[in-house]
């Protein structure tokens, strides 16, 4: 018999651009997950724009996804690269005499997900952000074979952001599950119109839209996450 413990699932949240929300919708789907019944947990495997503190370097994004998931968990465990510069990684990276390549990432990600029975795995700007030469954060799904949630931040121009993100997502082999739509302009015209183009012409179901403002933990419930559910990820 084998006496190893079961690997949980996982999934990568992807965003259409930078300041889109891809934490907000993370952390959210985290609290959907866990009203599933679910232990579930987020994870930034790299995070530019990280603070000096007396624990340590700390992102913001990190820190909320380490506050959503269902335990306390050691903040080195969900974002093990942590870069001190604002900066796309792969610059923040030479800046600081470092180089980001997977294998601590996938450490840390083995770790959590012999723990979790769900990891959100959330990404870093758009799906083709450099994390160092030769290396895009679209690597990290596709070499952990991870289905993509699809963020698309609502605002003028979401549409073809949208579109091209969904293409470069099947292009590169990876299975788009979902997208979630984040109303990050609360005075976005026509929002009705745009989301009725994105549910006709992207190739994945709406999972949801976020309104403004509306916390994680209480935004949840606007989430249909069952076709996210470990059954039913093959």
């Amino acid at each position: 018999m084998d006496s190893q413990p079961k690997a949980g699932d996982a999934l990568f949240v992807a965003g259409t651009d930078t300041g889109i929300g891809k934490t907000h919708a993370a952390c959210t789907l985290i609290h959907a997950l866990r009203a599933h019944g679910l232990e579930a947990c987020g994870m930034k495997p790299v995070a530019s724009g990280c603070l000096e503190t007396p624990d340590g370097r700390r992102n913001e994004d990190g820190l909320a996804l380490q506050a959503a998931g269902s335990r306390a968990l050691a903040y080195a465990s969900i974002n093990p690269i942590a870069l001190r510069e604002p900066l796309s990684p792969h610059l923040a990276a030479r800046l600081e005499g470092v180089a980001v390549d997977m294998a601590p990432l996938q450490a840390a990600f083995d770790r959590l997900r012999l723990s979790h029975q769900m990891v959100v795995v959330e990404g870093v700007g758009g799906w083709m952000v450099p994390l160092a030469p030769g290396l895009l954060a679209s690597a990290i799904p596709q070499q952990w074979r991870l289905p993509v949630v699809l963020v698309v931040g609502l605002r003028l121009g979401c549409l073809n952001h949208a579109l091209l993100s969904a293409r470069a997502i099947l292009a590169d082999g990876c299975r788009l599950a979902g997208w979630i739509g984040n109303r990050i302009d609360p005075a976005m015209v026509a929002v009705e119109d745009n989301l009725e183009t994105l549910r006709g012409m992207l190739p994945a179901p709406c999972l949801g839209v976020l309104p403004y403002g509306l916390a994680p933990a209480d935004a949840a419930a606007r989430l249909d996450v069952t076709p996210l559910l470990p059954s039913r990820i093959p």
